[in-house]
């Protein structure tokens, strides 16, 4: 057609979120992978957090996502297109999870393993809305106190085939990695059950 991109036409947006708790990388892994100046909705720490936001094992943290974080990639081979949403960390910016989750096929749930007990919310929340997921841990300067099984152990998934992979959400390779995962889960569950 005249006037029109007929590639554009023809690709499949797939709407995903990045989702976990305060400060574990949310907002770097959409902007290692995002083909686009990602949209951030950051704003820096003020003496009104104190007591509010909790930044043991944090403490250089100076700003947060209040609203979300928006990316995006082109499959061009598969002609599909992620748009990629970061759902904001902290627990009083949480309502906001129901209204990014609209239209979303799955979400990477990232995990911090130096504060695990942070990363419980973001599991419950896709696992009791049904939402496909992987789980990314988050390897901080390269360090990992925890294998996988130990990851996975502690987070008590109901899924017991839940992908769980080590990743450094600065790294674009890593972050492919697990958007690719999450797509063999989506494909995966879409096919058709053969009939007995």
């Amino acid at each position: 057609m005249p006037g029109y991109d007929t590639d554009a036409l023809e690709e499949s947006p797939v709407k995903i979120l990045i989702a976990g708790g305060f400060g574990v990388g949310k907002t770097t892994l959409v902007e290692a992978i995002s083909e686009i100046e990602p949209l951030r909705t950051e704003e820096r720490l003020t003496a009104a957090g104190v007591g509010v936001d909790d930044l043991q094992g944090i403490e250089h943290k100076s700003a947060t996502t209040v609203a979300m974080d928006f990316g995006r990639l082109t499959l061009s081979d598969a002609g599909v297109v992620l748009y990629l949403f970061g759902t904001p960390g902290q627990e009083r910016f949480w309502f906001m999870w129901d209204d990014l989750l609209a239209g979303a096929l799955g979400a990477i749930v990232l995990v911090d393993t130096r504060r695990l007990d942070r990363s419980f919310p973001a599991v419950d929340f896709f696992e009791n809305r049904g939402l496909p997921f992987v789980v990314g841990a988050n390897c901080f300067d390269g360090e990992q106190p925890y294998t996988a099984e130990q990851i996975r152990a502690a987070l008590h998934l109901k899924d017991p085939d839940t992908p769980l992979l080590m990743l450094d959400a600065r790294s674009r390779e890593d972050v492919r990695g697990a958007l690719l995962s999450l797509l063999d889960v989506l494909i995966a569950e879409a096919e058709p059950v053969p009939s007995v």
